[in-house]
């Protein structure tokens, strides 16, 4: 805590010990354990705290979990949002499980070639920045159907923390103020009547504060008036009129017409594990079932943590699942999903049969399969469980980082990007270079497919693990890597999140590796077999939570960020 508060400064220390009490957080680096009574892990220590004192005030999870949300659109508006969208996975104490879907939808008066030029090209960015690129955003709606349903506490409690800090402001840590001014141009550019994002003055420092007058207006209108307080009325009004400043198609009705799902989750087996995670229209439960049961039979554990054949079994699921991710995967409400014949262990194995430990499997050697039909990275993620052992797992994003680039002006949130998410032409990569085809192709009302995929583990029915990870087209490959750090390579939980990661994703056909991840002596024998490493930067930020056979919990807050765990 020292050393997050000399990096802030020592009146934005001052403000902070203010504001939150200090004696439960703990750096991401430490090995959070000893908790019984609750945890919270979250992108960022302020939210962090916040979802704590919620449950020490008797809230639940999922209390907690509304609370975390709407402080992370203050203090994290990078990815934590109330103009974007996500998921949620819910395992209650009685080991029962719910699966929330508030992702965003296509405004009405979108169409497929939306995003084209009269010859069927991409038109560059046009899905990516400004009006057009935004989706009808859905957290809102999420949180209320998540508290009608779940929570203890009154509505206006959960939404107080983030009001405060929005109105009073909070101390922006070194890395939250380098990203802000690398965006001061694209703010400039999409926000040219201002907005609070940009510092007018100078550039943004580690312990400046950021005040949010006009966000602190939109909550207290959410807080007083629950949805309509963001789907009708002024809120509204301030979302239309954004469409008209720029090319935005979002009407009245788009928003009054949205609505949240509740949704059965996908649940699967690792070697007596329960995974419970998130359906269509996440592709995240899906392929991450599909994943681990592709590698099941091999002995990962015998062969070693990033070692030749674990790798090699592991990217060559990965490619293998992808490829299906791209043909078969979409909103459920719009196409008919696979999801028995994809989730059948005879139709993985099968898949992995023409595996060969002497040579990599060109993916262009690789098609999706053919299952029965029986019936950016910036995104960010918390996890949150409660004395009672009810535990709560979401991932929420605007897509892009700081989304569309647009906030509403006198609302002082950001849209998201989410349009880019669908499957502009057949054949054409979204931002994070992953293909697509008529599942997901645009259609008015329809969810654009997600990666993410918050999970929660049971074993013997009691709670296990629960995790999720921001991260575009790598979130599922990191919830996966994490999950097997933890079961095969006895990982701590912090060692199993901060482990380096590497990823693949069928097209293109490159594994992606963080700087310290796979020995040079191992990479250099897979190249002999035919596999390309590309180095990238950070992979993903896993915030996850471990329950210890004793109830214990245990945190993992991923160092590649500001991330924190705090727990009593």
């Amino acid at each position: 805590m020292n050393t997050y508060l000399r990096s802030i400064g020592r009146f934005s220390c001052l403000l902070l010990c203010f504001l939150l009490p200090t004696h439960h957080i703990v750096v991401a680096q430490d090995a959070v354990s000893g908790y019984r009574n609750g945890m919270v892990v979250s992108a960022h220590p302020i939210a962090s705290e916040v979802g704590l004192n919620i449950l020490k005030k008797g809230g639940n999870a999922v209390d907690a979990a509304i609370a975390v949300q709407f402080a992370l659109a203050v203090v994290y508006p990078n990815a934590g949002n109330i103009g974007g969208g996500g998921f949620m996975v819910y395992r209650s104490a009685k080991n029962e499980f719910a699966a929330l879907d508030f992702r965003e939808t296509a405004p009405g008066k979108a169409t497929r070639d939306m995003y084209l030029d009269p010859e069927g090209n991409p038109i560059e960015r046009l899905s990516l920045d400004g009006q057009l690129s935004v989706g009808v955003p859905g957290t809102v709606d999420g949180m209320v159907k998540a508290h009608e349903k779940y929570a203890k506490l009154a509505w206006k409690d959960l939404l107080q923390p983030a009001i405060d800090l929005a109105r009073k402001g909070f101390p922006l840590t070194a890395m939250q103020a380098e990203e802000l001014n690398a965006r001061k141009e694209a703010f400039q550019r999409f926000n040219p009547m201002g907005t609070a994002l940009i510092n007018k003055k100078s550039e943004w420092k580690g312990g400046d504060l950021l005040v949010q007058k006009d966000l602190a207006r939109t909550l207290t209108a959410i807080k007083e008036k629950g949805r309509a307080g963001f789907y009708e009325g002024r809120t509204a009004f301030l979302i239309l009129e954004e469409m008209k400043r720029g090319n935005g198609i979002i009407s009245y009705e788009d928003l009054k017409r949205y609505q949240a799902k509740w949704r059965e989750p996908i649940i699967g087996n690792y070697k007596g594990y329960q995974v419970v995670s998130m359906p269509p229209s996440s592709s995240g439960g899906i392929a991450l079932v599909s994943l681990l049961k592709s590698v099941e039979p091999y002995p990962l554990s015998r062969w070693g943590f990033q070692q030749d054949s674990t790798i090699q079994v592991m990217v060559e699921a990965e490619r293998r699942v992808y490829a299906d991710r791209a043909e078969h995967l979409g909103d459920i409400d719009f196409y008919p999903v696979p999801i028995k014949g994809l989730l059948d262990s005879n139709y993985q194995l099968g898949r992995m049969r023409d595996m060969n430990f002497n040579r990599a499997t060109p993916s262009s050697a690789i098609k999706a399969g053919s299952p029965q039909h029986h019936e950016s990275e910036q995104t960010t993620h918390f996890s949150i469980v409660d004395k009672e052992g009810n535990a709560v797992s979401i991932t929420t994003t605007l897509n892009n980082a700081y989304g569309s680039q647009v906030v509403v002006q006198k609302g002082g949130f950001l849209l998201n990007d989410e349009m880019d998410d669908f499957s502009i032409k057949p054949g054409v990569p979204n931002l994070y270079g992953l293909l697509g085809g008529k599942a997901n192709a645009i259609e008015p009302g329809k969810r654009m497919l997600s990666a993410m995929s918050p999970t929660i583990l049971t074993k013997d029915n009691k709670l296990f693990m629960v995790l999720g990870t921001p991260g575009g087209s790598t979130i599922i490959t990191s919830v996966f890597q994490t999950i097997l750090n933890v079961i095969e390579f006895d990982k701590t939980m912090q060692q199993a999140v901060d482990a380096p990661r590497f990823h693949h994703q069928w097209m293109p056909d490159e594994v992606f590796v963080e700087e310290n991840a796979i020995t040079d002596a191992v990479r250099t024998r897979l190249e002999q077999k035919g596999y390309k490493f590309t180095p990238r930067g950070s992979i993903g930020r896993v915030d996850a939570i471990l329950v210890g056979s004793d109830g214990s919990l245990m945190g993992g807050a991923d160092s590649r960020g500001d991330d924190k765990a705090v727990g009593y």
